[in-house]
């Protein structure tokens, strides 16, 4: 396509056309009727999630944060359900070479005071010892109650790396969903906004129109050294890190061989 400045029906190199308001809104609804429906199937999925079966699970097991040992029940706080995140853990890893993916999921819930008011209580469980958990979550700045599931059986402990919801009866508690990878994304408000814009996430498996800028490896963006270049090297760090005071460049990821 031929590009002339005067020209309004032509946009740049790597950018949507250019168009008239009345043939931007045609295409823009003609989209929408996707969307709708692609809102009702989300609603159709949730209408069965909502009717899994479950299993019952140890409530009494005990899992380890701020006082001490408490049983899993604790969690719930008196509410009737409850959603945890499970986030990975690298014993003995510094600070920036925790996990970038499991930073970010956990930094975009500051406070979960909408769902304490529909009855469900959050927190963020992880196999990391106690000691070096805490220190990190003071780092952070996290304001969400975190627990140490070291050493306790799956479903209450077990893979990290999944969002678990959970729904008590009394003194009874029972494993209702589970989900990982991309089912983690709800977490991840930022996500859901860049795919409204025109380049999306940035990524290399985006389909994307010709001339699109190119796409780089998937999460390229949750490391980014002092002044914000994505990158995985020895002086990165999980991008909201850089947001704590301290957060000075790092001489090591303090783990090797290991990519999101």
């Amino acid at each position: 396509m031929t590009t002339r400045p005067n020209d309004p029906t032509t946009a740049p190199t790597g950018r949507p056309p250019v168009v008239d308001r009345a043939t931007w809104q045609a295409a823009r609804d003609e989209l929408l009727v996707r969307e709708k429906a692609h809102t009702r199937e989300g609603d159709a999925i949730a209408a069965a999630r909502r009717r899994l079966p479950m299993v019952e699970v140890d409530g009494a097991v005990e899992v380890v944060g701020p006082d001490g040992p408490v049983p899993f029940l604790d969690l719930f706080q008196g509410r009737d359900e409850l959603v945890v995140y499970k986030h990975m853990w690298y014993d003995g890893a510094p600070h920036q070479g925790q996990c970038e993916g499991c930073t970010y999921a956990a930094w975009h819930l500051k406070d979960a005071v909408y769902l304490n008011a529909r009855g469900v209580s959050f927190a963020i469980l992880t196999t990391g010892q106690w000691d070096e958990v805490v220190a990190y979550v003071e780092f952070m700045g996290y304001t969400q109650p975190w627990y140490s599931v070291r050493g306790v059986a799956a479903p209450v402990g077990g893979s990290m790396g999944y969002t678990t919801c959970f729904l008590r009866d009394g003194d009874r508690a029972f494993l209702t969903y589970s989900t990982t990878g991309r089912g983690n994304e709800p977490f991840n408000g930022s996500f859901a906004l860049l795919d409204l814009t025109p380049y999306g996430r940035g990524e290399a498996w985006q389909d994307n129109p010709e001339g699109w800028p190119e796409g780089r490896g998937p999460c390229w963006f949750w490391r980014s050294d002092a002044d914000g270049n994505a990158t995985w090297g020895p002086t990165s760090r999980p991008v909201p890190q850089w947001t704590r005071p301290g957060a000075t460049p790092a001489d090591t990821l303090g783990r090797h061989g290991h990519h999101h």
